[in-house]
């Protein structure tokens, strides 16, 4: 018996090490690893509680890791009408996913977010971006992803976006709810380019690649849990915008 325990043990292990195999090529060589748990934090309050009367149309690039998980989660909040993943922080040049993937281009895997301020205010998007899309204590990093391009920002061209996240910052900070510094770079004035297509929906496309699965599906749960009255079931696709 021991010789043919011993055959099913090791024809397990094959098709598991098939599996992952297959899995890395689903999820682009993505690392795949635990997701990290999403964290309560307070309530924008002041200057970061960021009010836009009147404006109907309002913009942002959010960048905090791998940008499936990030458009993935903006996808699931009332009042954002787009969220596009791509590029920010390079050149024109090099904005291919083959370039930025090197870390030498300058760019920082992103998300924008096109949202109505009626809807949900610039402060509700700045508690979920800072406590369930991503980690703002990792520096040049983002749970399994290691590199500039994974880096943790803000992209506002508005400035009182710019003050408002700044301040959310100090909050964040003096508040004690991380155990470590945040590390989020706040900025403007970039050029934001549209990832390759097959970038677009990628976590609403492929629910069940290990990468999603383990470290994106988490933070969708998060939201729902957290934000009940920010979730939509349903994600705002980006299959009918313009994209490359």
């Amino acid at each position: 018996m021991k010789p043919a325990m011993e055959k099913w043990v090791a024809g397990g292990v094959a098709v598991l090490v098939a599996g992952l195999l297959v899995a890395g090529v689903l999820s682009l060589d993505r690392p795949v690893h635990a997701a990290a748990v999403a964290v309560r934090v307070p309530a924008p309050a002041g200057i970061a509680d960021l009010r836009q009367p009147g404006v109907m149309h309002a913009r942002v690039v959010f960048a905090g890791g791998c940008f499936w998980g990030v458009q993935g989660v903006f996808q699931h909040v009332k009042g954002v009408e787009s969220a596009v993943s791509g590029y920010i922080g390079g050149s024109a040049a090099d904005a291919r996913y083959a370039r930025v993937g090197t870390g030498t281009t300058g760019h920082a895997e992103a998300v924008q977010v096109t949202y109505d301020p009626a809807q949900v205010g610039y402060a509700q998007l700045l508690q979920v971006f800072f406590s369930v899309v991503h980690d703002p204590t990792q520096l040049d990093r983002q749970g399994p992803d290691r590199g500039s391009q994974y880096r943790s920002a803000v992209y506002a061209d508005d400035a009182a976006q710019r003050a408002a996240t700044l301040a959310y910052i100090d909050q964040l900070q003096r508040s004690g709810v991380f155990a470590a510094p945040v590390v989020t770079r706040v900025d403007g004035g970039k050029r934001f380019y549209p990832a390759e297509e097959y970038h677009q929906d990628y976590l609403v496309l492929h629910p069940d690649a290990p990468y999603i699965r383990i470290n994106d599906l988490p933070k969708i749960e998060a939201l729902k849990r957290q934000y009940p009255a920010l979730y939509r079931d349903k994600p705002r696709r980006v299959a009918t915008l313009s994209v490359r």
